[in-house]
């Protein structure tokens, strides 16, 4: 299969915290959706489980059209769309009560043309429901995000085209944040070869190949340390008021 993203595993013990702290929004998100439900970027389905039961009905899109048919066979009573987003092409007006689009607005390269047409399919009163990284709490660049956001800056790009925006954030207890600094340690180590700044410097496709290689090697070396990258539950992660000091974002923004 060609790869056209990153990709974070359920099966792989070293991805175990990223595949929990990804996990823990759509267990959020299935306490708040109902009716008819829209995720753009839904992946290999890693809340599909959640997303299908809460919802009247389940449309996901994605880019992935081998991911899109399989899922399609496992879910048969939901609806699935292979495309390039945005825009959100053959999806009417005033469609959806609820969309979905957990770390995908940091692969779009038109971020703009993505909220508007969130907008614009969504009901009268639908949300948005959106996570994404925070920079500040990026300790590299990845090469497989066009760009990254501060909590301002996304509050801004969302409420152009929604009136109303709550802003939250997703954060992780003490065991998660000693994994956090453990990482930041090791990724220190790693970049410290970097001398000429390249990571910043050359184009993005030349850094995908070089950096999931490198993430490989860490998470290993990270589980290998302490085991505690296998010990990391959804539940070590929080819903915070404060997104500027969270690890991720998690916007609700009502039309």
């Amino acid at each position: 299969m060609y790869k056209t993203t990153e990709i974070t595993s359920a099966e792989i013990a070293s991805d175990n915290p990223v595949h929990q702290r990804l996990l823990f929004p759509y267990v959020e998100a299935a306490k708040l959706v109902s009716g008819n439900v829209l995720e753009i970027g839904c992946g290999w389905g890693r809340g599909l489980e959640l997303l299908t039961k809460a919802a009247d009905h389940y449309t996901g899109i994605d880019k992935n059209q081998e991911l899109i048919a399989s899922l399609g066979k496992a879910y048969p009573d939901a609806t699935f769309v292979a495309a390039n987003i945005p825009p959100l092409k053959g999806l009417a007006d005033n469609t959806f009560d609820y969309i979905v689009t957990f770390q995908v607005i940091e692969h779009i390269e038109n971020d703009d043309l993505f909220i508007k047409e969130a907008y614009r399919v969504l009901k009268p009163g639908g949300k948005l429901l959106l996570t994404t990284v925070n920079r500040t709490f990026s300790l590299t660049r990845n090469p497989w995000h066009v760009r990254e956001y501060y909590a301002d800056g996304l509050k801004s790009l969302i409420t152009k085209y929604f009136p109303k925006i709550e802003t939250r954030g997703i954060h992780g207890n003490e065991k998660v944040m000693t994994y956090y600094e453990q990482n930041k340690e090791s990724v220190k180590k790693l970049t410290r070869f970097d001398i000429f700044n390249l990571q910043y410097r050359l184009p993005r496709r030349l850094l995908q190949v070089p950096y999931d290689l490198m993430n490989r090697l860490n998470r290993n070396r990270l589980l290998q340390a302490d085991g505690l990258a296998a010990e990391i539950n959804h539940t070590d992660y929080i819903i915070s008021n404060d997104p500027a000091g969270s690890l991720d974002f998690f916007y609700v923004a009502t039309k």
